[in-house]
């Protein structure tokens, strides 16, 4: 077995060159069909290629190792590809619905484009067809990937299931749901850890009692990962996260950490809170008054508290002979990266 590091950087070296391939020849697809519309592919290709830890795609690899002692990972490029444009569609619609300015340490694509275009509107319109064409893009890399599954069909299920739960997910964060578990659960669980895992699976050919362990695995991994990125939205380094801290608290979000408070504080003590959410002119002052009010109430404790459970839930639920050794371990070194919290 390498070293932890040794397997995650190969996944995304390969990711990345399979990624730069498919650009290549999406490019010169686009120069055929309507260049005048490069603009929108080159916005795609910047935002997927800039940064990304191709956490998705490892974790597909493990779970297609834990089912296959001797399939070839690399076999898996082109959904390990799918997901990583995948997301690149969800981050621009989501970006534009947040108004959030940066991604990754650049300009969200709505902000490129608007600057691009001189005009906001247009450039968000671009932006809408730039997230479509992300998600044809993915479509397209998953239908070929699944040619080379065991079963091409539940494959290319599982990911038309995974783009279901993240719409109704990113639904319920619209509508400011209060069942937060649920909601970040189809959010960001089901195409973070339980889809991949799922679609490497199916790749491999897994057994339902295979499929049972990994959604044991995923489901609470999937929660804590949430759980992680509510923490580094408030309390993050910019330099880490590419993105302003508070920005969650300046979007209104609801995450683990807004429920936790107002489950603690009444309406006068949580005030601070209340004043800066969805304020997305709230001063760096005012975000940190609301911050500290999360440490205070001891809110900020309650969340930290149930992700460090759900970490020892999904890595008791590995402790089976169905998965084989070498996935196990791959699987064991997404935890930290996944949802140690100090990362």
């Amino acid at each position: 077995m390498p070293a932890p590091d040794a397997w995650l950087d190969a996944v995304r070296r390969h990711v990345d060159a399979q990624l730069d391939e498919f650009f290549a020849a999406s490019r010169v697809e686009m120069l055929g069909l309507a260049p005048e519309a490069m603009p929108i592919v080159e916005a795609v290709e910047a935002l997927t290629l800039r940064g990304g830890k191709r956490l998705r795609p490892a974790v597909l690899v493990a779970a297609f190792s834990s089912v296959s002692a001797s399939g070839d990972w690399r076999s898996t490029a082109d959904a390990c590809a799918a997901l990583e444009l995948l997301q690149t569609y969800l981050l621009i619609h989501d970006d534009w619905m947040d108004g959030d300015e940066q991604r990754r340490g650049g300009p969200s694509v709505h902000a490129a484009l608007r600057d691009r275009v001189g005009d906001a509107h247009l450039g968000a319109s671009l932006a809408v067809l730039a997230g479509d064409l992300a998600s044809a893009f993915s479509q397209r890399l998953m239908v070929r990937a699944s040619t080379a599954a065991k079963s091409p069909v539940q494959a290319l299920e599982a990911f038309v299931r995974m783009q279901t739960e993240v719409v109704c997910g990113q639904s319920l964060d619209l509508l400011a749901t209060t069942d937060v578990p649920r909601m970040q659960q189809l959010k960001t669980g089901s195409y973070t850890v339980a889809g991949p895992l799922r679609l490497g699976a199916l790749l491999a050919g897994a057994t339902p009692e295979q499929l049972g362990v990994l959604e044991a695995f995923g489901g609470p991994m999937g929660e804590a990962f949430q759980l992680r990125d509510d923490l580094l939205g408030t309390f993050g380094d910019p330099r880490t996260t590419g993105k302003p801290s508070g920005n969650d608290l300046r979007a209104g979000k609801r995450t683990a950490l807004v429920l936790e408070a107002e489950q603690r504080l009444d309406a006068d003590a949580r005030a601070p809170l209340t004043r800066v959410l969805g304020l997305k002119e709230a001063t760096d002052t005012q975000v940190a008054e609301a911050a500290a009010l999360l440490v205070e109430s001891g809110a900020k404790a309650g969340v930290e508290r149930r992700l460090d459970m759900l970490v020892q839930q999904a890595v008791g639920a590995l402790d089976t002979p169905l998965l084989h050794e070498t996935g196990r371990a791959m699987l064991q070194t997404l935890v930290e990266a996944l949802a140690v919290r100090d990362r």
